[in-house]
C-alpha cells in the first residue's frame, strides 16, 4: 500500500509545469515574452537553453493562441500576397486594416488560398464593409463572390506601383533604341523616376531633369504619373471621376504603348478605384507587415519550418521593434 501511494505521488504533476515538460510555466512565459523583442538565438543564449527548446516553447504558445484568430467586429480588411522564399513560396495575407492584426495566412496565392478564410468568416458572423486589394483578378473575383455587398477598393499604392512599372518599361525601351550618346542621359535614372516629385533629393533633381528634357516619352510618362497621384486628393467622388477621365484621355493622346495599356487598365477598373471616396481605406498597413515579414525571415536566415513561420506572422502585431525590428 505504501509503495502504491508513493508511486502515485511520483506520477503526480507539479503545479508549476505542464505534462511531459522539462521546463516550468514561468520559464515558458519568460521565453515567450523575450521572443517578442529578441531573435530565438538571442533568447537561447540569454536563458542558456537550447535553440530547439526555445523554438518549441514559442511554437507551442503561438499554436495555442492563434489556433483560431477571432474575426468578430472586423469590418475593413486588406488582402495581399507575400513571397516567403523558395521553400514556403507565396502566402496570401488577410489583415484587419483598423487593428493591424493578421487574420489569415493562406498557403499559395489566388482564389484557393482564401477558401478557408471565407468559411471562418461565415461562422464568425462578421460584417465586412470594405476590402482593399491590388488588381489581381483572382483576388477581386473571389471577394466579389463571397462579399458581394462589400465595397472593393483598388489601393492607390498598387496603382502608382503599376504606373511606375510602365515608366520603367518605357525607360528600358529607350535605352535599347537610343544611341550611346543618348543612353548616358538615361543611365542611373531608374530609381529617380520612382520618386514622388516632393520626395526627390535636391542633389538628384538636375540628373532627373536632364533625362526628362532629353527624352520626351519618358518626360510625358513621368509627369502623367505625378498627375495620377493627385487623383486621391480630389475633393469628392464626382470630381475624382472627372479627373480620372481627363487623365485617361491624356494618356491615350500620348500614343505611347505602355501608357495606353495603363489607361485601359484604369478605365476597366474605374469603379473600384473611385470606391476609395466611399470607403477611404488603403492597404499601406499591409506593406508595413510585408516589410516586417521580410525582416523576420532575414533575421532567421530563412525558415525551414513553414508552419512556425506562419504562426509568427500571426503574432506580428505583438512584436516590438526595440531589438528585432519585427
Amino acid at each position: 500500500m505504501r509503495v502504491s501511494c508513493l508511486w502515485q505521488k511520483l506520477r503526480a504533476l507539479p503545479p508549476f509545469a505542464p505534462a511531459y515538460s522539462h521546463h516550468s510555466r514561468a520559464l515558458a512565459r519568460f521565453v515567450c515574452e523575450l521572443s517578442r523583442c529578441m531573435s530565438l538565438q538571442d533568447v537561447a543564449r540569454f536563458t542558456h537553453l537550447g535553440w530547439d527548446t526555445v523554438k518549441s516553447i514559442v511554437k507551442a504558445d503561438l499554436a495555442r493562441r492563434f489556433e483560431s484568430v477571432p474575426l468578430h467586429g472586423v469590418s475593413r480588411i486588406g488582402v495581399d500576397e507575400n513571397y516567403l522564399g523558395k521553400k514556403a513560396k507565396y502566402v496570401t495575407l488577410v489583415v484587419d486594416l483598423e487593428s493591424g492584426r493578421v487574420l489569415w495566412v493562406g498557403k499559395g496565392r489566388g482564389k484557393e488560398a482564401l477558401e478557408g478564410f471565407w468559411e471562418r468568416l461565415r461562422r464568425s458572423g462578421a460584417h465586412i464593409e470594405a476590402v482593399a486589394c491590388d488588381m489581381s483578378g483572382a483576388y477581386w473575383s473571389a471577394i466579389n463572390e463571397h462579399l458581394p455587398e462589400a465595397a472593393l477598393v483598388f489601393d492607390h499604392f498598387h496603382i502608382i506601383k503599376l504606373a511606375n512599372e510602365k515608366i520603367d518599361e518605357i525607360r528600358r525601351g529607350l535605352q535599347r533604341t537610343l544611341e550611346l550618346g543618348g543612353q548616358k542621359f538615361i543611365k542611373g535614372t531608374r530609381y529617380l523616376l520612382l520618386y514622388g516629385k516632393e520626395n526627390l533629393p535636391p542633389d538628384k533633381r538636375p540628373k532627373l531633369e536632364e533625362a526628362l528634357a532629353y527624352n520626351e516619352p519618358l518626360s510625358k510618362a513621368y509627369y502623367l504619373k505625378e498627375d495620377l497621384r493627385q487623383l486621391w486628393h480630389q475633393p469628392g467622388k464626382e470630381a475624382a471621376q472627372k479627373y480620372l477621365q481627363d487623365w485617361i484621355l491624356k494618356a491615350y493622346a500620348t500614343a505611347i504603348g505602355p501608357l495606353k495599356k495603363l489607361a485601359n487598365t484604369l478605365l476597366t477598373h474605374a469603379r473600384q478605384i473611385l470606391s476609395y471616396f466611399d470607403q477611404p481605406i488603403s492597404s499601406g498597413i499591409m506593406e508595413g507587415i510585408n516589410n516586417k515579414i521580410g525582416r523576420l525571415t532575414r533575421m532567421a536566415y530563412g525558415y525551414r519550418d513553414v508552419d512556425f513561420l506562419q504562426l509568427r506572422i500571426y503574432s506580428l502585431h505583438e512584436s516590438k521593434d526595440i531589438l528585432t525590428g519585427t
